[in-house]
């Protein structure tokens, strides 16, 4: 199933006979396996959070967040990885980072990094995140696979895949293509 976040709401593809993007927006795949548990617009930001079935976004062990800040156009990923680095540096000691990748996809500049906690104070558990930020021309995205474990050699190979099936395109820029949809299955 092909999740759409879209700038004006959220839409999941397969509940629409037709889907037709416009303008700006984020791709990204539901994982297999992964339901959404919630979705909330606070302000300027459209939040879903995705968690593996049979677990709640009270009671998880791995969780997928995406974020889209609307009309946010003066962040840059790389200011927010280092926004994002301070405060996960006050709030966990001992925490290490790791930039993994950064440039331009389809047109965005975006950036992925790694941030662990070898102890979550409010968990009692290490935590590893994964991020993926991109500088939309409308908006700014933020992707986000956290583990309350180390991820194994072959759920790293998994989930940095996925980050990087994850993108931004724009039906009114013939050089940032939306990728074409048909009708949706059930």
């Amino acid at each position: 199933m092909r999740l759409f976040l879209l700038m004006a709401a959220l839409l999941l593809a397969a509940q629409t006979s037709w889907a037709q993007l416009q303008d700006e927006n984020l791709i990204q795949d539901l994982p297999p396996g992964y339901k959404i548990d919630f979705q909330a617009r606070k302000g300027n930001m459209l939040l879903t959070e995705m968690v593996p079935r049979g677990e709640s976004v009270h009671d998880w062990s791995e969780m997928l967040t995406t974020q889209i800040f609307l009309s946010l156009k003066s962040a840059t990923p790389q200011g927010f990885r280092d926004r994002m680095q301070t405060l996960w540096t006050g709030s966990c000691p001992g925490a290490t980072f790791a930039s993994v990748a950064e440039g331009r996809e389809n047109g965005y500049p975006f950036a992925v990094w790694i941030q662990h906690c070898p102890l979550n104070r409010s968990t009692g558990k290490p935590e590893n995140t994964w991020f993926k930020a991109i500088q939309g021309n409308d908006s700014f995205y933020l992707v986000q696979k956290a583990f309350k474990f180390e991820p194994s050699k072959a759920q790293v190979v998994q989930w940095t895949r996925y980050l990087r099936s994850v993108q931004v395109c724009d039906t009114r820029l013939a050089d940032r293509p939306c990728p074409k949809l048909g009708k949706a299955s059930h």
